[in-house]
């Protein structure tokens, strides 16, 4: 796939967050596909290293549950080879009515059109503290 390609494959799946479709993200996903979550895990669960499936528990915990969805919406990106280099802010009511406002660094890589590796940069306090109420 070209660099535009790729580009537009990790738009749409991050798209998919704001329809509150899991699922159809996870299907962008390869079999094998990886989701790390920078921090500390002995200080914050959520971080480190996760499978598909780990990381689709979580999202699926998280995004229904949210009143409009979780939008994640790209302001930069750069594309070379497999990896795409994804600059991004997320915006979603949680249904305890906390605003969930971050500002991420994706890193993600794609094999034959499918995902196979996430990398996240966020800031995880304001993730722990929107999501402790």
């Amino acid at each position: 796939m070209s660099t535009e390609n790729n580009k537009a494959l990790v738009a749409e799946f991050f798209a998919h967050f704001k329809r509150k479709d899991v699922q159809k993200a996870l299907d962008m996903m390869s079999d094998d596909a990886t989701w790390w979550i920078g921090g500390k895990p002995e200080l914050f669960p959520m971080c480190g290293l996760k499978s598909k499936a780990e990381m689709g528990a979580i999202l699926n915990e998280l995004v229904p549950g949210t009143e409009d969805g979780l939008a994640i919406t790209p302001s930069g990106m750069i594309a070379e080879g497999n990896k795409v280099a994804c600059e991004a802010e997320s915006y979603g009511v949680l249904g305890n009515g906390r605003v969930y406002n971050n500002e991420y660094h994706f890193l993600v890589e794609l094999r034959d059109g499918k995902i196979t590796a996430v990398k996240e940069y966020l800031d995880t306090m304001h993730t722990a503290d929107v999501l402790k109420g």
